[in-house]
């Protein structure tokens, strides 16, 4: 028996070894093996299994790790395309499908002492009148945890080991599962029931899931002899569909890409029911579900809505949780539960879409525009189009859920390559908010100072405490002030690490770099040996600010903040969330983070400051963002009984994002934008690949990226509709002390482009202080 074996180590190859005749029926694809490489050995992954190898002597593996096979060929076959397409080493996408907290060599597993009633032996040893206190206080609870015994009982671990001798009770180990939301208490629900729209929308999907059901083939064989076919098998074998972003998804069963789904609703129009029907019947067809949020903080509460729909009644089973805020051993626990088919519903961040969920029937992106779906750092892939492949792979159903949706997957519902769902109406015939914008150019000549809040804000606010009412306001930028600079001779303090200015924090009285986290004490007056003005001020504002200036104004409203600052332990997002649906907390300031998914009845005012603040950067996505963010945080306000109010305070008020943002329009900015986008060939109208160069030395740098440009030339000849711009410096010129270069490619098809790019990037000979990157369908052009 010959396997091919991933190794944990960058070589961008695998390697052969031979079976022991002893560990053969414990090895299939996806064992983690233990391997002798060199003088050492290495952890790896078996990734295909082999009848015969064109290298002689091959060395026999050491020993199996773990007694199950950690990723499916299906999984596998994902981590394979994510390794062509995004140009990243196999074993880095091969890591990315397996939790740190899974992939170590040592057992995760959590065991503890565990004490269970026994039928004492006869004749029965005599017990005094506090033993059999205990005794009775173990019969009435059952099996617990022995030190958990000991407490409630009030009682020593020793007496209950006495009790052990006498026959009584047993002491052992046991495997220990850590549940993140064991405390929880949920409160079972039932099926709403849905209008006309959301039943369009559902019919349509448990169609698509009926069709996958009736007996499509999977791509990926079951077998454990698979090995990967050759490209030219590949090739013939696969057609072409396309994801959001622009990947190619090669798949065997489809033409029209028809089991992928755009679920277009406006907020609250009740998509997350929808979600919720049918994944109970994608679970009646035996089948699994991954359910996927953009951040962190959505999790708690979608968790809280599937764990009180699936708790009970004929669809119950329980929902895993995957996200970076679990422990350790909180996540290797999760993971297991999957692997092992006992949690067939699965919710999390954009790693979750690698959970081991098999048979799996259903994969929902919610809000699927939310560039956090991207990973940044290698492998850089974006979740959203992950599943569009995965989908297509296992032969599942692939929803995308958003009210404003991408406008490469827009395009793609338009064009026919996905099927569009229209939820153009509030659940319930609750109306949309009133969207009010306020000019600040004018509010500044007024005031003539920097203003937080707008007069038309500040009454609205107060109007809705007085009805007890509640509040949210959103600024997309955290700290105190965003500046410190001297008036008299323009200094401004600027972080030495990177081409941003520092970040006042007043509540630590430091000054911060948001980029590489360089800290600094704050000046009392100009550093400026020549100048030393004691004059020196703040300039711009934060969410910090915004909460200074609240508690001022509103000296008996309940006021917290929602941003990476004040969320530093494992559980302040649920508890700031629970405070605020409980009615804790009368205002509620934050960032990006309270602008989506959250629903909050009471909310009946929200109110956007700097509403323009991310259309003025280099990048051709400006636009769509600020659309995006303003619709998404409009939407919190009016969700109950009380219709909403939404104050968009902006300096370019005209701006057509705001506008088509104040009323709802999302296919009057699609339009629009959709033009400006081809007549620039920017996608969907072309693919794109960053090649970012980095490095101390910023002639160097640029020296190499001028050099790689040469090199990138020759490719115009196998790619006509190829564009190469560059290099030029990027927009963070410098960040973390490197000096940055890029180069943009845009081309029609990323496939072969990506193929070529993974082949340059093996043979590229860099200079040993300047590191390269590649980013394929980057959503960050920074």
């Amino acid at each position: 028996m010959i396997v091919r074996v991933t190794l944990e180590i960058a070589l961008r190859q695998e390697f052969d070894y031979l079976v022991p005749e002893a560990l053969a029926d414990r090895v299939e694809i996806g064992t983690r093996v233990k391997v002798p490489f060199g003088h050492r050995e290495v952890m790896g992954c078996v990734t295909a299994v082999v009848e015969t190898s064109e290298h002689k002597n091959l060395r026999s593996i050491s020993r199996v790790i773990g007694t199950q096979s950690l990723v499916t060929p299906k999984v596998l076959r994902i981590a394979r395309w994510i390794a062509e397409y995004y140009c990243c080493a196999p074993e880095t996408a091969l890591k990315s499908v397996l939790p740190e907290a899974v992939r170590r060599e040592k057992d995760g597993w959590k065991e503890q002492l565990h004490v269970t009633p026994l039928t004492p032996p006869e004749p029965a040893a005599k017990l005094t009148k506090r033993q059999q206190e205990i005794v009775d206080l173990l019969r009435q609870r059952g099996e617990m945890p022995l030190q958990q015994f000991a407490e409630l009982a009030e009682t020593t671990a020793e007496t209950v080991r006495r009790l052990e001798d006498k026959g009584y009770l047993r002491i052992a180990q046991k495997t220990m599962e850590r549940d993140p939301y064991a405390n929880e208490q949920i409160v079972p629900t039932q099926q709403l029931i849905l209008s006309a729209e959301q039943k369009v929308a559902l019919d349509a999907i448990i169609g698509a899931l009926a069709q996958c059901a009736a007996g499509l083939k999977p791509a990926v064989p079951s077998s454990p002899t698979f090995a990967p076919p050759s490209r030219a098998q590949e090739s013939a074998f696969f057609n072409t569909v396309k994801t959001g972003g622009g990947g190619e998804v090669r798949q065997g069963f489809r033409r029209d890409g028809g089991n992928t789904f755009l679920l277009h609703g406006v907020t609250g129009s009740g998509k997350t029911e929808v979600y919720l029907q049918a994944i109970a019947r994608a679970l009646e067809m035996g089948k699994g579900a991954i359910v996927l949020v953009p951040e962190i903080s959505l999790t708690p509460q979608t968790v809280e809505r599937f764990k009180a729909r699936f708790s009970s009644g004929p669809h119950q089973t329980q929902v895993a949780v995957l996200h970076s805020h679990l422990s350790a051993g909180e996540r290797h626990d999760e993971w297991h539960k999957i692997r092992k088919g006992r949690a067939r519903i699965v919710i999390g961040a954009r790693s979750a879409i690698f959970a081991p969920v098999d048979p799996l029937g259903l994969i929902i992106v919610d809000e699927e525009h939310e560039h956090s779906y991207k990973q940044e750092e290698a492998p850089r892939y974006n979740a959203r189009d992950v599943a569009v492949v995965r989908g297509s792979a296992e032969d599942a159903v692939v929803v995308l859920g958003s009210a404003t949706p991408s406008l490469e997957s827009y395009h793609n519902a338009k064009k026919g390559k996905y099927r569009l769902l229209e939820l153009p109406h509030r659940a319930d015939n609750a109306k949309m908010p009133i969207v009010r914008i306020v000019d600040m150019r004018q509010t500044a000549k007024k005031q003539k100072d920097q203003t937080v809040l707008s007069p038309q804000l500040k009454e609205a606010i107060l109007q809705r405490l007085e009805k007890k009412e509640q509040v949210m306001l959103f600024l997309n930028r955290r700290g105190y002030a965003t500046s410190l600079q001297c008036p008299l001779c323009g200094y401004i303090a600027q972080c030495p690490n990177c081409s941003v200015s520092l970040t006042y924090h007043r509540a630590e009285q430091k000054l911060c770099c948001h980029i590489c986290r360089h800290e600094a004490a704050a000046p009392t007056v100009c550093p400026e040996k020549t100048c030393r003005n004691p004059a020196i001020r703040f300039a711009g504002l934060g969410t910090e600010k915004v909460e200074s200036t609240l508690a001022r104004l509103f000296p008996h409203a309940r006021i917290s903040r929602m941003d990476s600052d004040t969320l530093k332990r494992k559980d302040d997002f649920r508890r700031i969330l629970g405070d605020f649906r409980t009615g804790k907390i009368d205002i509620l300031v934050g960032t990006q983070m309270i602008a989506k998914g959250l629903h909050f009845p009471n909310v009946t005012l929200v109110g956007i400051i700097h509403a323009d603040l991310g259309l003025h950067i280099p990048d051709f996505r400006a636009g769509e963002r600020t659309f995006q963010l303003l619709t998404q945080v409009a939407g919190r306000a009016g969700r109950g009984d009380v219709e909403g109010e939404v104050w968009v305070q902006a300096f370019t008020p005209f701006h057509p994002s705001i506008q088509y943002a104040r009323k709802h329009d999302f296919l009057g900015f699609y339009e629009q934008e959709i033009e400006f986008r081809e007549q620039l060939r920017y996608p969907p109208f072309s693919r794109i690949a960053l090649l970012t160069f980095r490095g101390r030395n910023e002639e160097k740098v640029e020296f190499t990226a001028n050099h790689f440009r040469k090199e990138l030339d020759g490719l115009l000849t196998d790619f006509p509709d190829l564009t190469i711009s560059g290099p030029a410096p990027a927009p963070l010129a410098k960040a973390e002390k490197n000096y940055r270069f890029q180069i943009m490619l845009r081309v029609g098809q990323m496939s072969r482009l990506s193929k070529r790019l993974n082949e340059f990037l093996q043979k590229a000979q860099l200079p040993d202080d300047v590191l390269m990157s590649i980013d394929v369908d980057p959503v960050n052009l920074q």
